[in-house]
């Protein structure tokens, strides 16, 4: 990217429910941190969350971060892949047990329907565990459907099971 490249806002999420999850989150909150291309904006209170999806394993511990970047949409996943693989994030069963998982939630205000990347993130509005940190830091984040991240956690099921622990 050029040097005149302006920054673009976006919100990641972190998850993980394997180990010391605490240290995981820490962890690859802090390597998005040192990406040249990416500035820490905020980052969310962490949250203890029900599991999702498969519902038979251990709990999770949740996060956001809000950053500007001058990578563009693809990189940035890809930087967050890579993360993940750094921490040792096994990719058997979906939506199984992770000791890492980084998601691009939100992308400025862009629309992308993509092989491996869907921005809004697909299915924001219906969980809690992504829309109540990312309400924290970012309620305007346009999480799609004409909602913001604060609209949408109004109706969002779940949220009681969302719990913030610091």
């Amino acid at each position: 990217m050029s040097d005149d490249t302006q920054p673009m806002r976006a919100a990641l999420g972190f998850g993980s429910n394997i180990g010391d999850k605490q240290a995981y989150l820490e962890d690859a909150i802090a390597r998005i941190d040192a990406t040249p291309e990416i500035t820490l904006i905020a980052r969310s209170s962490l949250y203890r969350t029900e599991p999702w999806g498969i519902t038979d394993q251990d709990w999770f511990l949740n996060a956001c971060a809000l950053v500007e970047t001058t990578l563009s949409a693809s990189a940035l996943l890809a930087r967050c892949l890579e993360v993940e693989q750094e921490l040792g994030r096994v990719r058997d069963v979906r939506w199984g047990p992770r000791k890492i998982d980084i998601d691009v939630l939100v992308f400025g205000d862009a629309r992308i329907d993509a092989d491996g990347l869907t921005i809004p993130h697909p299915r924001i509005h219906e969980r809690a565990f992504v829309l109540v940190p990312l309400a924290e830091i970012w309620p305007g984040a346009p999480v799609g459907a004409g909602l913001t991240a604060a609209g949408a956690l109004k109706d969002c099921p779940d949220v009681d099971g969302v719990t913030r622990i610091s």
